[in-house]
């Protein structure tokens, strides 16, 4: 049917006056309510709309909104990195899925009204929520492409908004908002959204099961192994996992519990070994290239962990290594050119503390060597991420002078990528390789090189890795999310 949308009366749900909150819950609470409301009222006109009834109206539905009004400078504890504004005046963030960040929202609320003495304000906002992500939470309902209908879906919905949905906040370009109020979180509830559907997308996992600290490898061999991992802790109830999931939302709890292989995989699949408040592991099988690793941390970062860390393959660059040796990054040499535009390359990534003590400790903990000795299958140093699978196969002299000037040690394609990314979206961020091949040297990855050595140490990386995560859970947030990851004007939200 033609129309034209200029002429269609706009059709809400029926207004909702703001509230006053001074408690974290019950402002929660509220949101969900609004966001309740909001997708219903689309979720029942697109509904009908499917099922043959004609546009009547365009229907729009609005995302709930938090908004915070402080008068004077704050007198805050300056060792805190978040949960706080750092200048009077009024700020706003739209909210979605507050069922899936309850914990995070009444968390981060709490933070603001106990250090600010002041209420928070819950209402709509005024940013239309496009009714294909109200539909995404709908697991039996799809949004048909444009032309199936015998009307234009975007004559009688709002569609995705690029004006609202892109890392402007995060990149520190932002402007204030239409009435001046400043941003209190990092993403908009549209870029969240997005980023929501994209994981279920390339991972097969709904978001709700990711946990808060996540691994990445480029190898299939961690999938098993972290498999058996997770069966081995869920037959032991004193360790405190609860669950497993594998792509599909396949869920066991009992160790010995069947898990059916997707016929087709997704592109990245992601693994959950699951914990009370979201607190498990989550591994991803990013593939190889920094082009999967920044797609799959410019959505998870939406979820906001508290961790990642890459944990995969990569090629020594000294003589001194030996197949199966581990790098633990503590520098960055960029040449993956994908975060180019959003985090230039003169922008340093820096090693943190933390998760590099975690690291070390967890491998002397894995491998019962320590001090010295840990020397013997541990190299710190500079790791190279590259954009070339094949690189070797270039004019050397180039490649290994920058390599050399650089001081590396290690050479993949995906560890600069995670961690620049886990920097600038303030996602604390670490790296521990294992050399699988020494390419300047002659040992190449070909089949049959491996050597026992190898095989247990690759092995014993996967627990490696999990063991630095449960050190990292069991730190207190505030010294986890420092302040080395906050720029000089921060979102109040982690």
């Amino acid at each position: 049917m033609d129309m034209d949308s200029r002429f269609l009366p706009v059709e809400t749900p029926e207004p909702s006056a703001r509230e006053q909150f001074t408690d974290a819950r019950e402002a929660v609470a509220r949101l969900r309510q609004l966001y309740a409301e909001s997708t219903d009222f689309l979720l029942a006109h697109f509904t009908r709309l499917i099922d043959g009834e004609q546009p009547r109206a365009r229907y729009r539905a609005y995302y709930p909104e938090l908004r915070l009004t402080v008068a004077s400078h704050p007198q805050v504890d300056s060792r805190l990195s978040f949960g706080h504004v750092v200048a009077p005046g009024s700020y706003a963030a739209t909210i979605t899925r507050p069922d899936l960040f309850e914990n995070y929202l009444t968390e981060q609320f709490g933070l603001l009204i106990r250090n600010h003495a002041v209420p928070v304000t819950v209402g709509p906002s005024e940013t239309p929520m496009p009714v294909h992500f109200a539909v995404a939470a709908q697991s039996d309902l799809a949004v048909p492409q444009e032309g199936v209908l015998d009307f234009s879906l975007r004559d009688v919905f709002d569609v995705p908004d690029l004006n609202t949905m892109n890392d402007d906040i995060v990149n520190g370009v932002a402007a204030p908002l239409s009435d001046g109020a400043q941003h209190l979180a990092a993403f908009t509830a549209q870029r969240v959204d997005y980023s929501l559907a994209r994981l279920q997308h390339y991972t097969a996992t709904a978001a709700e099961h990711f946990q808060n600290f996540v691994l990445f490898t480029n190898y299939q061999f961690y999938v098993d192994e972290f498999e058996a991992f997770a069966r081995r802790a869920l037959a032991d109830p004193a360790l405190g996992y609860t669950g497993f999931v594998a792509p599909g939302n396949q869920q066991i709890t009992d160790a010995e519990d069947p898990l059916t292989p997707l016929p087709k995989m997704p592109q990245m699949p992601a693994y959950h070994l699951k914990r009370e408040a979201g607190q498990g592991i989550t591994l991803v099988n990013i593939g190889v290239g920094p082009s999967n690793a920044k797609t799959a941390t410019d959505h998870i970062a939406v979820l906001r962990p508290h961790a990642w860390l890459m944990v995969g393959h990569c090629a020594g660059l000294r003589n001194s290594q030996s197949l199966g040796d581990f790098v633990l990054a503590h520098a960055y040499l960029r040449e993956d050119h994908v975060l180019d535009d959003d985090l230039p390359v003169w922008v340093p990534i820096p090693a943190l503390a933390e998760v590099q003590v975690a690291l070390q400790e967890a491998v002397a903990e894995v491998t019962q060597l320590d001090g010295y000795e840990l020397k013997r299958i541990m190299r710190t140093g500079t790791v190279a991420t590259i954009d070339n699978r094949n690189w070797e196969l270039r004019d050397q002299s180039g490649p290994v002078h920058r390599l050399s000037l650089s001081r590396a040690v290690a050479l993949d394609m995906e560890s600069a990528t995670i961690a620049a990314n886990g920097f600038r979206f303030r996602v604390p961020y670490g790296t521990l390789l294992c050399v699988s091949d020494k390419p300047l040297h002659g040992e190449l990855k070909l089949p049959g090189m491996a050597t026992d050595f190898y095989r247990t140490q690759v092995a014993n990386h996967l627990l490696i890795g999990i063991r630095a995560m449960e050190k990292l859970r069991e730190m207190p947030l505030e010294r986890i999310h420092s302040r080395k990851l906050r720029s000089f004007s921060e979102t109040a939200f982690l």
